[in-house]
């Protein structure tokens, strides 16, 4: 490849390493998808937005890719490791809903908060329970290295050398998030196959040689990604919780499924955690962030792209609604200044953008910095150097990267929204206009009772923004 090299954090050997495809003509993707008993909250989004900006920098570098997501509808159980209810089994019963129904709309939930969100959906979108067969296929031939107890068969992890290297655990104080199973010979050892209690019928069972029951939640993945990418493929991606239990078990089973040490995958790469002080990025109090939520609140999902974007992917990411504001605000600022480049776009190719163009490809070859990559972008559009035209062209350029949509984001499409509103936006609008013409009258007791009105309604009139947004909409 032309231009800067690609260079990617590897969480297995905790260094940046140059990229470079197994296959030339396509770099393949597996992403740790959805468990679909909920809908997702704002801090599993930020993995989709993280692998969708890497998918970005990969085919703006020129290589097509192919990305895998798989959608979990069996097999999770309420702690990441191998004890609890299945969460799945769980959602039903709490809803008194068939498991499949449950599976479905919280599938279609997510898929479109990834539109919302602009994150290119993958090549696939794979579904646990539609690979049960190959996973008891999968399950066979690595039942060399199980055993089989009362719960179902189990994973001997003591057979894999280097087990837990990828979360630097080798100890049983290492492996401190697995609650104990009785039988189990090794702390750090997993579910294979979960035969259903005695006396007890699933929504969700299969039969196989160790008994009716369902796979465990990381033989999917294995199965999956290999199934759909081959096996070595080129990048693993999830949340950094998956790095310390979920990601070891899928390595393990795939040494075990190919018996070498190869991983499954060359790199391994984890975003970091999105922390809320308020405690609403977990699911299980049953109050959480998700990004109707923000919606509902007034702000544009992409103004959450944004505030992912001015962090890199491997830092913690503090959410605060101001944070959030100022996103939106700054989102708000590039959506004017490309309106105000298009005004006085009259085709003049004076300039050239190409140092710009460098630029971003210096920041997103470095390991996906797409803070630095926005700070160019700020650079690129007040530099009055350049024409409109060549501005535009390059910020499109950007915006492939960035995902932000910026050529088709509008200011009434970014206008503030609260979900209690009742008042529309064409209503507003006119009301406004009104408002105006009074002022231009010098008919302020008009002016004033327009104002009044809007504000009893919860429009809030913006006079003297610096933004030039005229109205937004607060709580009513």
């Amino acid at each position: 490849m032309t231009g800067t090299p690609l260079t990617l954090y590897n969480s297995l050997t905790r260094t940046l390493e140059p990229f470079a495809p197994i296959d030339p003509h396509v770099v393949r993707i597996y992403t740790c998808g959805p468990t679909v008993y909920n809908y997702q909250h704002i801090g599993n989004m930020r993995a989709f937005l993280f692998a969708d900006t890497l998918g970005r920098v990969i085919r703006w570098k020129g290589w097509p890719t192919k990305h895998v997501i798989n959608i979990t509808d069996v097999g999770h159980l309420t702690s990441d490791a191998d004890a609890g209810d299945d969460k799945m089994e769980k959602a039903a019963a709490a809803q008194a809903k068939s498991i499949w129904d449950i599976a479905a709309h919280y599938t279609a939930a997510f898929k479109d908060d990834v539109a919302r969100l602009n994150i290119e959906p993958p090549a696939e979108w794979t579904v646990a329970t539609d690979h049960i067969n190959e996973m008891i296929a999968f399950a066979q031939k690595i039942e060399r290295d199980c055993y089989l107890i009362d719960g179902g068969l189990y994973f001997d992890t003591s057979k894999v050398p280097h087990y837990g290297a990828l979360a630097r655990a080798t100890t049983d104080q290492g492996e401190s998030r697995i609650d104990p199973v009785s039988s189990k010979r090794n702390a750090a050892d997993f579910a294979i196959w979960r035969r259903s209690p005695p006396g007890e019928q699933r929504q969700m069972e299969w039969d196989s040689p160790w008994g009716k029951g369902a796979p465990g939640w990381h033989l999917e993945c294995s199965v999956m990604s290999l199934k759909h990418l081959g096996h070595p493929f080129d990048i693993h991606t999830g949340g950094i919780d998956h790095r310390e239990i979920h990601h070891p078990n899928e390595i393990a089973q795939n040494q075990a499924f190919c018996s070498c040490e190869d991983t499954g995958a060359r790199i391994w790469m984890h975003n970091n955690f999105l922390v809320d002080r308020g405690g609403k990025m977990s699911k299980s109090t049953g109050e959480f962030l998700r990004l109707q939520t923000l919606v509902d609140a007034g702000f544009h999902p992409l103004a959450y792209r944004l505030m992912c974007l001015q962090a890199h992917y491997r830092s913690e990411l503090e959410f605060t609604w101001d944070n959030l504001a100022a996103a939106l605000t700054r989102l708000k600022r590039l959506v004017i200044a490309l309106d105000a480049l298009r005004g006085r776009d009259d085709g003049t190719l004076k300039g050239d953008a190409e140092l710009y163009l460098a630029r971003l490809e210096e920041a997103v070859a470095d390991d996906l910095n797409t803070p630095r990559a926005l700070t160019v972008l700020d650079e690129l559009i007040a530099d009055k150097k350049l024409s409109p035209t060549v501005r535009i062209g390059a910020i499109a350029d950007f915006d492939a990267v960035l995902g932000l949509r910026l050529a088709e984001l509008t200011r009434a499409e970014m206008r503030l929204r609260p979900g209690s509103a009742t008042i529309d936006e064409g209503t507003i609008d006119v009301r406004i206009a009104e408002r105006k013409q009074a002022r231009i009258d010098k008919d302020f007791a008009a002016s004033d009772a327009i104002r009044d009105s809007l504000a009893a309604a919860g429009v809030e009139v913006m006079d003297g923004d610096a933004l030039g947004w005229d109205w937004k909409l607060g709580a009513s």
